[in-house]
Formats: C-alpha cells, sequence, structure tokens
C-alpha cells in the first residue's frame, strides 16, 4: 500500500479538490492507497473539510495539531502515522504534480527506495524568492556536498527509509536534505510546479528566511565554521595593516590614525557581534534539543470518529 502525506495549513479551499483528484488517479491506476492529511494548527475550516473527506472514503485519515508546528513536523507526523509499505509527500495545493507520484510508485517497484521529485522550473516566484533560494541551496550544496538546488519536499520513500528517519532522536530535522543524508538507493523525477488552483501560498518573507535558517543550523555545522574564516581574514587583514604601519613609521611618515581606528573598531565589532549571534543560536538549538519536547502535539484524529 501506499501511503500519501498531505500537510496542510489553512487549506480549506484545496482539501476535496486534492482529495479527489489523487484518489481519482490512484484508482485509475489500480494503486492501492491512504491518504493521510495532517491539519498543521489551521485557523480556518481546514480540519472540517478533512472530516467531511473521511467520512466519504475509507481511505482518507486526519490528524489536526493543538496549533502550528510547522512543515517539518507535519510530515513527520505523517510518516509516523502512515501504515504503507512506501510513502509519498505532496504539498495540498497541487503545486507538486500528483500524476508524477504514478511514475515514482513504478520506479519503488523496480526496486528504488528514494525517488526525488526534482524541478525543472520554479513556477510563478518572484525574483527575489528565486534568488534567496538559489543562494540558499548553493550554500546547503556546498556544505551537504549533495546537488540540492532542484530539490523539493516532494518524493516517494519506501519503509526502511520511513522507519530510519523515524527512529532519528533528534527534534529539529531538515526532512528535505535528511532523505540524501539517509543513504539508500535513490533515483530522480522531473516535475515542473503546477500554478496554485485556490488560495495563496502561505510562505511570506520572513517566514522562508526563518525556515531556511532553521534548517541549516539543524542540519550543517556551516555557519559555525564561517566564523572561523572570517577570524583567520581578520588576521591577515590586521597583519597587513600592522606592516603597513610599521613601514610608514620607518619612513617617516605620519601613519593616519583616528579613521582608520574607527572603521578597525566597526570592523572587530560587527565581526564579534555576528559570531556571537551565529554562537548563540546554535546554543538555542542545543538546548532546545535537550529538553526533548515532542517535534508536535496532536489534538484530534478522524480515526477516533469511526
Amino acid at each position: 500500500m501506499l501511503s500519501i502525506i498531505i500537510p496542510s495549513y489553512n487549506e480549506e479551499q484545496n482539501i476535496r479538490n486534492t482529495a479527489g483528484t489523487v484518489l481519482s488517479l490512484m484508482k485509475e491506476a489500480q494503486i492501492d492507497c491512504e491518504l493521510i492529511f495532517i491539519d498543521d494548527g489551521s485557523k480556518d475550516n481546514t480540519y472540517s473539510e478533512i472530516c467531511e473527506c473521511a467520512k466519504i472514503s475509507k481511505s482518507i485519515r486526519g490528524i489536526s495539531f493543538s496549533r502550528n508546528f510547522g512543515k517539518e513536523a507535519a510530515i513527520y507526523a505523517g510518516l509516523e502515522a502512515s501504515k504503507g509499505d512506501c510513502a509519498v509527500i505532496i504539498d495540498c495545493d497541487l503545486q507538486f504534480p500528483s500524476q508524477k507520484i504514478i511514475e515514482m510508485y513504478s520506479l519503488w517497484k523496480d526496486g528504488y527506495e528514494v525517488i526525488e521529485g526534482v524541478k525543472t522550473d520554479r513556477g510563478d516566484e518572484s525574483a527575489f524568492h528565486k534568488l534567496s533560494a538559489k543562494v540558499f541551496y548553493k550554500i546547503m550544496t556546498a556544505f551537504v556536498g549533495v546537488d540540492m538546488q532542484r530539490t523539493s519536499d516532494f518524493k516517494l520513500i519506501d519503509r526502511k527509509v520511513i522507519d530510519s528517519l523515524i527512529s532519528l532522536p533528534e527534534r529539529n530535522t531538515f526532512f528535505r536534505a535528511l532523505s540524501f543524508w539517509s543513504g539508500f538507493k535513490s533515483t530522480q523525477v522531473e516535475f515542473e510546479v503546477q500554478e496554485r488552483q485556490n488560495g495563496e501560498s502561505k510562505w511570506g518573507l520572513f517566514k522562508l528566511i526563518k525556515y531556511a535558517i532553521s534548517n541549516m543550523t539543524s542540519f550543517t555545522t556551516a555557519p559555525l565554521q564561517i566564523i572561523t574564516v572570517m577570524g583567520c581574514i581578520m588576521l591577515i587583514f590586521m597583519g597587513i595593516m600592522a606592516v603597513q604601519t610599521l613601514v610608514r613609521f620607518l619612513l617617516g611618515a605620519s601613519a593616519e590614525g583616528f579613521t582608520t581606528v574607527i572603521l578597525l573598531l566597526l570592523l572587530i565589532g560587527g565581526s564579534l557581534m555576528l559570531a556571537l549571534g551565529i554562537i548563540g543560536y546554535y546554543i538555542a538549538r542545543i538546548y532546545e534539543e535537550v529538553k526533548s519536547r515532542p517535534r508536535y502535539i496532536i489534538s484530534k484524529k478522524t480515526d477516533e470518529n469511526k
């Protein structure tokens, strides 16, 4: 059986269409499946719509969080609740084309354990969004060692991979990168991001920046390594300045004083504050992990009503 995990946040306009579209495709392809909607603390009638769909089809289940815990938590809740031999993660707005699930499922039957959905086109996004995503994934690629330029959460994973990922003790996760890290037999399926049919994207600029920082610090120590590089650059710069000052003194030339000192103080002070900020952020992440709070809290399940 195939488990189809659908994180949902304020998606009341899309629930019925998504459920009907995906179930029709799976029925046509003769794939036994279950749909698991995860309501990530929505403020609209998302969960009510999920409940209505669950009444119509036994293949549909719903989980509702007590509050908004984020997409990563929703994905892991779906994986932990899944009963299938494999699972695929797809967005509720169907910007990830559901037709590709059939191709992924076929590759899984051929023996692949991780089938990554990679973007050939990012769709209708602003130039700033595309640029920031490109920069973020270039940095992640450089430090992770795996090409993540076109990656997405749209992927199908085998039960072995599911069990491996949900067994990880860490609370702050980056699912998109962990599927690479798991190291199972993998392949790729290309797709074009589709236009959103209903509603608006829930990813604002601030939320995207927060998501990027959270994922980077949860998966790599790259920012801490940047501090070391900054320190080396400053030492080289200070050495050059010291040599320049000594040469001017020996030549009897008056050394430029006030402006140079102020600029150096600003450079050193800014670098130290940045370094302390990065270190502080990692300490905060360690604090969150040590508390060992659950990734999410479930308030309701559609299973309880059956």
